[in-house]
């Protein structure tokens, strides 16, 4: 028999492995090590929603759901968008409720992508949003977005990158990993770009709840002529602390969801009915346990904005999600280099730019989803190992 080097797939060989998750499993068997990288927030689940999930298991929730999720969760889920943004979805076409928005990202590419499709994707992003679109024979079309321009995208960055291949852009924002937000006059511009070009457009907004400053999140769906060419994609992983319960769900026209339903149905059947219950209470009472998350994230955005600056590396100053993402460049360092080189002698976790594209070398990711006494002691240490490495 030959190898199975020769056998497996050339699509999933070319594929690199997570750059979030080799510093994540190295740091795991470190000692002493301080986190910034994982995007996961380090308060637990609230306990009302919680205690939904045992009462369900109590009253014996343990089968199987629709394929589309529990009706009772769609109707939350609409229900949110039209009293947050006066958007009218239906619940029994309109919803996909999936295993994390990973999931949905990843069913909505195999739903519209056809081979050799080319799908529009600003960086620095997200590290699935290349390797799904791969994975669904579309060919991902890398788009910088500058640190001048605040790590926002404009439609003169996406002309630029445009071809008659060219059949979607992903958009995320807040933006994994730098923070970035988009106003409302920077989407309404890319919203005319799609239009004009006939775009379908996915915008992920896991992290739209978590905003700070004056500005809101603008769900791209809500703005004019958006909504029948976007596939809205969200969940409850960041907002309400529920990574590991591994809920998300897709908002869009009845054909998209339909297709996207089939794929799901093969291959996940439905969501764990569990974290459905779980999710349903997030909606219904969750909301005053996000908001005080949000202002804590928030002081601590603050605190880790002030304490790079102070050590001399350039930053953009985060509005939204909970990540910074500073320059390293003054070091004389790679991004790699420099992640290594912090993990190895002052054990702490971050994750180098250039995982989240190449636009993204000379950068790294902090997370600063943990308490201020850890971040405090990641700047220290993060302090004593520039000192070592400053090119001054």
């Amino acid at each position: 028999m030959r190898g199975w080097s020769e056998r497996l797939s050339p699509t999933v060989t070319k594929i690199a492995p997570s750059g979030i998750r080799k510093f994540f499993d190295i740091a795991a068997e470190m000692d002493d090590v301080i986190s910034l990288g994982v995007g996961e927030p380090d308060f637990v689940t609230p306990w009302t929603i919680r205690e939904s999930c045992v009462y369900g298991l109590e009253q014996g929730y343990t089968s199987y759901t629709a394929n589309r999720g529990l009706l009772e969760l769609r109707e939350e889920i609409v229900k949110k968008y039209d009293e947050r943004y006066g958007m009218k979805y239906d619940a029994k076409t309109d919803v996909l409720v999936t295993v994390g928005v990973s999931e949905a990202m990843d069913i909505a590419l195999r739903a519209i992508v056809a081979p050799g499709d080319e799908v529009l994707i600003p960086e620095p992003c997200y590290v699935s949003y290349n390797a799904c679109t791969a994975l669904a024979g579309g060919v991902p079309v890398p788009v910088p977005a500058r640190i001048e321009n605040e790590f926002r995208i404009t439609p003169a960055d996406l002309l630029a990158h445009l071809t008659p291949k060219t059949k979607a852009l992903i958009i995320g924002y807040p933006n994994n990993p730098t923070g970035a937000i988009m106003t409302r006059d920077d989407l309404l511009k890319i919203a005319k770009f799609a239009e004009e070009h006939d775009l379908i457009v996915i915008s992920d907004e896991i992290y739209g709840d978590l905003t700070y400053g004056d500005e809101e999140h603008v769900c791209f769906a809500s703005l004019p002529h958006m909504k029948e060419r976007t596939i809205l994609l969200n969940g409850f992983s960041k907002a309400y602390a529920m990574t590991g319960w591994r809920i998300g769900y897709a908002l869009g026209a009845p054909e998209v969801i339909a297709a996207m339903t089939k794929i799901h149905q093969y291959t996940i059947l439905c969501s764990p009915i569990t974290a459905q219950v779980a999710a349903v209470e997030a909606l219904r009472r969750g909301d005053k346990y996000m908001r005080k998350m949000v202002t804590e994230y928030d002081r601590r955005r603050s605190f880790i904005y002030d304490g790079l600056t102070k050590l001399g590396l350039k930053c953009f100053e985060p509005k939204g999600a909970f990540y910074i993402f500073p320059d390293i460049t003054s070091t004389g360092l790679t991004s790699n280099e420099f992640a290594e080189g912090l993990l190895k002698s002052e054990h702490v976790a971050l994750v180098p730019g250039n995982a989240f594209g190449e636009c993204g070398e000379g950068y790294v990711r902090c997370s600063y989803a943990t308490s201020l006494d850890q971040i405090d002691e990641a700047l220290k240490r993060i302090g004593n190992f520039i000192k070592k490495h400053s090119k001054s």
